[in-house]
């Protein structure tokens, strides 16, 4: 039976904004860069929704350097999408303000699902949401800065199952104006463990029917983003993990939502011809040719997961510092391969159940409207 029905792809709109097919790139931290993006559009042919990396609102008010880098978007990016991570709700405020009078994007995105422990001890990310009144302070804030500009917002079911937020979340961001909510169907105690709960994503597009609701979790797949809208009932879909070493998912997605014929699954010959691009792109981006391989390194056991290549050829090619050097290791796999079974599923960090880093004190009182300190914001981030 075909999973592509014209249902499932009704459009998403964000603001005034149309998504279609209603396909979003998960902000991913070193990893959703210009560079990566402009991979991913080119093979969804520009369509879906492309984030950059997270932006921590500090550092944007304050101008830093390498942040200013991050939110400057390629000529051909629309609508340009910026997803801010931060804990005080001036300063979201006026890093929202920043991007809205400067035009700097066309949305803006509230990442709350960050689980990583030195996120979290400090009351941010998938942690912040149990403060509803901080989380609603923060949201307010985003939405009257951004001054007509799309906010949405990405979180996690909760801390863990005794501290789910998700549903008080939703209707406090449906109250202060908030556009969409993306939700990881896991706590952040499960980090990128286990398997992704699909139906808390369903028992929230209930709990919020005025806006939409975006699934994410364990789309590893094309098939798997159909599936999920179907189970859920959810608007549209954030792939993350997925996309990783395989940005042609992308396309992929398009054409099972539109009904077209999938693209063939790439032999190895063509993943190396992927590497090289986006090797390129980043040297080109980041201006200097080395240290956009180095900076691609990262990305090469994605790229030739479930491929015959021998640990040594692995090493080797994760520490080249050149394009010659890369395309030279490249040159020399058997490039004849076709995509192998073994790289579907999984890829990225997996983690089993953690126990949450919090605040001293922070369940304490969930209506608590804590003050963090400036330390609380991090350039990790994740959801």
């Amino acid at each position: 039976m075909s999973l592509a029905l014209p249902a499932v792809a009704t459009p998403l709109t964000i603001g005034p904004h149309t998504v279609q097919p209603p396909v979003v790139l998960a902000p991913m931290a070193g990893i959703t860069n210009a560079p990566f993006r402009t991979l991913c559009r080119e093979f969804s042919g520009g369509k879906g929704l492309f984030v950059s990396e997270m932006i921590t609102t500090r550092a944007l008010v304050e101008r830093n350097e390498k942040t200013m880098q991050l939110v400057r978007f390629g000529p051909s990016e629309t609508p340009r999408s910026i997803q801010l991570y931060g804990v005080d709700p001036a300063t979201v405020g006026k890093a929202a303000r920043m991007i809205a009078e400067e035009d700097l994007a066309d949305h803006i995105d509230l990442n709350f699902g960050c689980p990583v422990p030195k996120v979290t001890r400090k009351g941010g990310g998938s942690a912040l949401p149990y403060k509803r009144n901080l989380l609603r302070a923060i949201l307010r804030e985003a939405v009257t800065g951004a001054d007509g500009l799309p906010v949405t917002m990405k979180m996690r079911k909760g801390i863990d199952e005794d501290h789910l937020t998700a549903l008080d979340a939703g209707r406090i961001a449906v109250e202060e104006g908030i556009s969409a909510i993306a939700l990881h169907g896991r706590t952040a105690a499960q980090h990128y463990g286990g398997t992704a709960d699909w139906e808390s994503i369903a028992r929230l597009k209930e709990h919020v029917p005025e806006i939409p609701v975006l699934g994410n979790g364990d789309i590893w797949s094309a098939e798997d983003a159909v599936r999920m809208m179907r189970e859920t009932g959810c608007d549209g879909v954030v792939v993350g993990r997925g996309c990783l070493g395989r940005p042609w998912i992308f396309g992929d997605l398009v054409a099972l939502f539109e009904g077209t014929a999938a693209p063939a699954a790439p032999s190895l010959r063509e993943v190396s011809a992927v590497m090289l691009r986006h090797a390129t792109l980043l040297g080109e981006w980041l201006g200097d040719e080395a240290r956009g391989v180095i900076d691609f390194r990262k990305h090469v056991a994605w790229y030739l997961k479930g491929f015959s290549v021998g640990s040594e050829m692995r090493k080797r090619l994760a520490i080249t510092s050149s394009l010659a050097e890369l395309a030279e290791g490249l040159a020399a796999l058997d490039l004849d391969q076709p995509w192998p079974s073994a790289a579907e599923g999984p890829r990225g960090r997996t983690s089993g159940k953690n126990r949450v880093a919090l605040p001293d004190g922070w369940l304490n009182d969930p209506w608590d409207c804590a003050t963090l300190t400036e330390d609380a914001e991090s350039d990790t981030s994740g959801g």
